[in-house]
């Protein structure tokens, strides 16, 4: 990590924390001092991750979170904020891919990515939001964070996974309109739209005939690390980020420009 920041005495949410970027941003939020929440469906994985957090020094919690059912988020937000304390950042990042033709999709995947990448991403930011924006009644001079996780695919359009670009396009609105309506409160919601990121998730995809081909027509020929992250989240948590809200940030090595 080449940013250093302090975030002692912070709470941090991380949904997805269970693999790739969300296991990442719960990683280096701990190494920065938060005390982290960590929210997927795969409890038995949390836990692990928590183990790993702690042996670095860190602190970690474990929820059980299912961003498709409702009231699976009241639960995990008030469980976490029943075993953590108020939570002070939400990075919010439970999605899920689809790859395939728009012609293709059936009623169900259309539901299923849709629920997960933009309805649940909508009511956990609300439900932290809510707790938020009642302590910040009580203390004016209280800062709240929100990073919702979108993607390049917002941005443009990339054939064959046109559902989940439509659902990571509606993150990018929703950031936005959270934007306006939360900002008074001091909480800044901001959108981090990542390119193609390796992780354990695409490894096979990206060493095979496919995604050798994909790399080849990125912006520089690679693809980006975990770690090339870090700054951009660490800076949008913190409090030096208080003059950024409703900023939509892509991190894809200029493929939206491209």
């Amino acid at each position: 990590m080449g940013v250093e920041m302090n975030f002692e005495g912070k709470i941090a949410l991380v949904t997805g924390a269970s693999s790739g970027l969300g296991t990442r941003f719960a990683k280096i939020l701990a190494r920065a001092g938060a005390q982290v929440v960590l929210a997927s469906r795969r409890v038995e994985r949390l836990k692990e991750l928590r183990a790993e957090i702690e042996a670095d020094g860190g602190a970690a919690h474990v929820v059980a979170l299912d961003v498709t059912d409702y009231g699976s988020i009241k639960a995990a937000i008030a469980h976490a904020e029943t075993e953590a304390g108020p939570i002070d950042i939400l990075v919010n990042n439970s999605g899920v891919a689809s790859s395939q033709l728009l012609a293709d999709v059936t009623p169900e995947e259309y539901a299923f990515v849709m629920d997960t990448n933009q309805r649940g991403a909508f009511f956990v930011a609300q439900e932290v939001a809510r707790r938020m924006v009642a302590r910040a009644k009580g203390d004016a001079q209280l800062q709240h964070r929100i990073i919702n996780i979108a993607s390049v695919a917002a941005l443009r359009v990339i054939p064959q996974i046109g559902i989940y670009g439509m659902s990571k396009a509606a993150v990018v609105h929703m950031t936005k309109a959270m934007a306006v309506e939360w900002g008074r409160y001091g909480i800044n919601v901001n959108a981090i739209c990542p390119g193609y990121i390796g992780t354990e998730l695409n490894a096979d995809f990206l060493a095979g005939e496919a995604g050798q081909k994909l790399v080849t027509m990125l912006p520089r020929k690679r693809v980006g690390e975990p770690e090339f992250l870090d700054g951009l989240l660490l800076l949008l948590a913190s409090e030096d980020s208080q003059f950024i809200n409703g900023a939509i940030i892509a991190a894809d090595d200029g493929m939206s420009v491209q």
